[in-house]
């Protein structure tokens, strides 16, 4: 795993418990975790958000997830009661939870809700600049007559960063995915991808 890009963003709680268990089971597995989430679903369901290191993830790697976990949340025991349990990959919109996130999706737009409030505010919306020294760069959308629409926002205070679905973004999506499987050496079939 790349210890040069961290995840930042960080559950609290139960959730921070459970990934302290999950994450280097995840990572010896080679994938990168991107979130935890325990939610009311199903009576309970426990959220694994992972993907391979170049953004990927299929079914075939949920699985190998799953056979991983399970043995090391069974020993563990961190939530009481019965809860299923789901690999999933962070998909279009996605979580974005490490430095290299806010670099590799610039451009995009994105939805921040910060636990610290900065500038007097807790929410943001805009396109991301890029980012530097664990602090990223947002282009705001909403800015009153006079300010700067360029912001700083420390990740580490971030609660959520969301990428928000856009054609531009699904596009981009599709390609990196197409990219990353052919650099695997797998098949790509162009009819599935959304072409321009």
């Amino acid at each position: 795993m790349d210890v040069n890009d961290p995840r930042i963003v960080k559950e609290q709680g139960l959730e921070a418990r459970v990934a302290q268990i999950v994450e280097p089971v995840v990572e010896d597995l080679g994938y990168r975790l991107v979130r935890i989430q325990i939610n009311g679903n199903n009576g309970c369901t426990l959220q694994i958000m992972a993907e391979r290191p170049d953004g990927t993830m299929g079914v075939e790697d949920c699985e190998q997830i799953s056979n991983a976990v399970s043995p090391a949340l069974d020993v563990d025991d961190p939530i009481s009661g019965a809860y299923h349990l789901e690999i999933s990959s962070p998909g279009i919109d996605r979580p974005l939870v490490r430095s290299g996130d806010f670099t590799r999706w610039a451009g995009h737009e994105v939805k921040i809700e910060m636990r610290v409030a900065q500038l007097g505010r807790k929410r943001y919306r805009g396109r991301i600049v890029g980012a530097e020294n664990n602090t990223a760069q947002l282009r705001l959308s909403d800015v009153a007559t006079g300010q700067s629409d360029l912001v700083e926002l420390p990740i580490n205070e971030m609660g959520s960063a969301r990428l928000i679905l856009t054609d531009d973004l699904i596009d981009a999506a599709l390609k990196a995915d197409k990219a990353a499987r052919a650099a695997r050496g797998e098949p790509v079939d162009d009819d599935n991808y959304y072409k321009h």
